[in-house]
């Protein structure tokens, strides 16, 4: 069998394929110096090498990652960056297509936490479409910290300020070292399922990444993302972020801002409930005075100043109305008369007595009939003749042709 012979950008092509398709390439952290470091001030792209004591790498930053890194990185800088694996077909060299770059000391933990956001948010636990609203005036609050630190001490003082008519519950939990993230999920499984309550705050005041940690725990992530009830995360100072922070409905950036977020101010409330209240009495009054002035108006009526005088209008009103209707009753009879009059002497014109008073005869059958043409008759019948007067009886003795 012929052995197929590739060109060099055939060669190049595959090896960009298997790389493309490799898992473990497609998504790698890597940790080195950077060298050769170039920005390209035309395209904002970053060039530059990653080397360590053994090894070189070339890598490549696209502007639109570029711009979102947040220092400027430099020449001898130990970073840790993350990106793919690539081939570059043209020259045939393999280089790091990098997405986002960190300032390499923070160790382990910071690396940790990276790959568990990045999954996280993979799945989907970040969405903002997940995140719920928190009740507006919330009855019940679960708060899940430590009993003794400052943080329970300044959320309880804050929300008794705020809105004191609100019952807050502690369940007093771990919140670093050995154990504190099962400690603060039995939490919120006690007030998501057992004691119910509106709105649940997780939190601890400040410290090192460290102390920190607990609220970085995949296992904690998951229960705040499941909680029934809506969860504010309140880790730290505003500078600190933790997993717990992206899963929650809502990230304050203090334990104190946690308790402002949570619960409106009944300051607020009274002032917003005096505000509707002066517009009602203002709309309140207007309706009166408006209600005055149409009584006043009213009252000033000629019929409720003298009722007699009203009624003696009116009864003026209703004579006046009856002599209309007895004049057009007169006119309506007057002209029903002449036309009965018009009507009689139209019948009386056509009455047929007046035409055989003018010497003209009707004839008759034996049944009655009146005969209209000669041929109707035949001879010898019996026929009768009305005169204006008298009637004759005749015989039918012929029939010929008028004249």
């Amino acid at each position: 069998m012929q052995q197929q012979i590739l060109t060099v950008g055939q060669l190049n092509e595959y090896i960009k394929m298997l790389m493309d398709s490799n898992g473990l390439l497609s998504d790698v952290l890597i940790r080195g110096e950077i060298s050769n470091f170039t920005n390209h001030y035309k395209t904002g792209h970053f060039y530059f090498s990653l080397k360590d004591e053994s090894a070189l790498v070339r890598a490549v930053m696209f502007r639109s990652y570029a711009s979102r890194v947040a220092f400027a990185p430099e020449n001898g800088m130990k970073v840790i960056v993350h990106g793919r694996i690539s081939v570059f077909p043209r020259d045939g060299q393999y280089q790091i297509y990098v997405d986002e770059m960190m300032p390499d000391g923070i160790g382990s933990l910071y690396l940790a936490f990276e790959q568990l956001k990045r999954r996280l948010e993979g799945e989907g636990l970040f969405d903002s479409s997940k995140k719920r609203p928190l009740p507006p005036y919330p009855q019940r609050i679960g708060i899940i910290t430590s009993p003794t630190g400052a943080a329970v001490r300044d959320i309880i003082q804050i929300l008794g300020r705020r809105y004191p008519c609100a019952e807050v519950l502690l369940y007093p939990a771990l919140v670093q070292g050995s154990g504190a993230p099962e400690s603060i999920m039995r939490g919120l499984a006690c007030f998501g399922y057992q004691i119910p309550v509106d709105l649940i705050v997780i939190g601890r005041g400040g410290g090192s990444a460290e102390d920190l940690w607990a609220f970085n725990d995949e296992g904690l992530a998951r229960a705040v993302a499941a909680s029934p009830v809506p969860v504010i995360s309140a880790v730290g100072h505003e500078t600190d972020f933790t997993i717990c922070d992206f899963v929650a409905d809502l990230r304050a950036p203090t334990p104190s801002a946690a308790a402002e977020l949570a619960v409106p101010d009944v300051k607020d409330l009274k002032d917003t409930v005096e505000g509707f209240f002066n517009r009602l009495s203002v709309a309140e009054d207007a309706i009166l005075q408006r209600s005055k002035a149409r009584l006043e108006l009213l009252a000033g009526a000629e019929m409720l100043r003298s009722p007699r005088r009203y009624l003696e209008e009116r009864a003026m009103i209703v004579a006046f109305l009856e002599q209309r209707v007895e004049h057009l009753w007169l006119a309506v009879k007057e002209n029903a008369k002449r036309e009965v009059v018009t009507m009689a002497a139209k019948l009386e014109a056509l009455n047929p007595l007046h035409v055989l008073a003018r010497g003209y005869a009707a004839v008759f059958d034996e049944k009655n009939v009146p005969v209209t043409r000669a041929g109707d008759l035949t001879v010898g019948e019996t026929i009768r003749i009305r005169f204006a007067d008298q009637t004759a009886d005749a015989v039918v003795q012929g029939i010929r042709e008028s004249e």
